[in-house]
């Protein structure tokens, strides 16, 4: 009888600590001294992180004498102004980033590599010009070391870490009700009972973040339960994706408080209005341009959320600044207003089909967009 109770004894145990980290540990600190604004991190993990965030090793710079691409090659319509050795350079390497194993034919027709046959062709040609995009007008975000189709891409043709919008819950007009996704684990909210879709309301659409009210006492903050919830669930991947915890931005002392926060939560604001752009603006868009398979359960096409570019690192490739050798990755100025001033004339995609299944899923009115407010 007392083998089975110290056996039992050592099982409780070792179910009480199997969800502890192993020491040792290491402690950076982000904040002021007393804030308790610091990340812990386990060495071993990191390790294992690192070789998941190594960028790979430039080729030699080419010549930017000689021909233009544009003069020798036919359809060349983003890096036309490059020499001929500059894009060969720059379309090698965009191979080896995107799709190593299918090589140049994953998006050329070997036959004709001018024709814009297949529609991987046509969405590469506009995810370069949404690098550029980014190098150029969300330094607010991604600095200078910028990003090139690497940060995402890692040798997968599709970037492994994207999302689709969740079908309708199907209760949503029965007497059940609407559950909001709530209580249905999925690993966006983080295997927890929190919305399971905290991006379409946004990374898609611009709902209202904030639900702190500014005051201990009531004073017209109309922020619910629910939105809190949805909140937190945002907060919960952009924890996960940076693999770091609330500390690295925000105060514990008070989380809504601009002027106790850290310098990072201002990128990370940035950021949040990047990834909307980035998925309203230039992958929606394109919705058309893929087969019936490529897009998701409602028909839409797969959209990036903050774990595309980080996927588990506080900077993507811890930081490694690859835009520089690649400076046909940055828009030139001129190009750059040329292109604002297209967009802004363009008609806009606006949502509205993907608007309405948020208004069901949310079991309310389409929400206004955040200009409108």
């Amino acid at each position: 009888m007392k083998h089975i109770a110290s056996t039992a004894a050592v099982l409780a145990a070792s179910l009480l600590v199997a969800g502890c980290e192993r020491p040792p540990v290491d402690t950076v600190q982000t904040g002021y001294r007393g804030t308790g604004m610091e990340q812990v991190y386990n060495p071993r993990l990191l390790a294992k992180d690192a070789a998941l965030n190594t960028a790979p090793e430039a080729p030699p710079p080419a010549s930017p004498d000689g021909p233009k691409a544009s003069q020798v090659f036919q359809n060349v319509k983003v890096l036309g102004d490059l020499s001929i050795g500059e894009f060969t350079r720059t379309m090698t390497a965009i191979t080896q980033w995107v799709s190593p194993e299918q090589g140049c034919v994953y998006c050329h027709d070997g036959a004709n590599l001018a024709s814009d046959a297949k529609y991987t062709k046509v969405v590469a040609r506009r995810m370069l010009q949404m690098t550029q995009h980014i190098n150029t007008d969300w330094k607010t975000h991604v600095a200078g070391t910028g990003v090139t189709c690497y940060s995402c891409h890692r040798g997968n043709p599709v970037p492994s870490k994207t999302w689709f919008e969740p079908l309708a819950p199907a209760s949503s007009r029965s007497l059940l009700g609407n559950s909001a996704g709530q209580n249905a684990a999925a690993p966006e909210a983080v295997w927890a009972s929190l919305p399971n879709d905290p991006f379409s309301p946004f990374l898609q659409h611009a709902e209202n973040i904030r639900v702190i009210g500014n005051s201990a006492l009531p004073d017209g903050n109309r922020q619910s339960t629910k939105q809190a919830e949805w909140t937190y669930g945002l907060m919960m991947h952009m924890s996960q994706s940076l693999g770091v915890n609330c500390t690295f931005c925000h105060n514990s002392r008070s989380f809504g408080q601009w002027d106790q926060s850290s310098p990072q939560r201002a990128t990370a604001y940035y950021g949040i209005r990047m990834v909307r752009d980035l998925n309203v603006s230039w992958l929606e868009p394109l919705t058309d341009t893929f087969p019936l398979e490529r897009l998701g359960p409602n028909h839409d096409v797969a959209k990036i959320n903050c774990a595309t570019c980080h996927q588990g690192a506080y900077k993507p490739l811890y930081g490694a600044q690859m835009m520089k050798d690649y400076p046909a990755l940055m828009m030139p100025p001129q190009a750059a207003a040329a292109a604002s001033a297209a967009m802004s004339s363009a008609t806009p995609d606006d949502g509205q089909g993907s608007l309405r299944r948020l208004a069901a899923l949310m079991g309310g009115a389409s929400p206004a967009p955040e200009g409108a407010r």
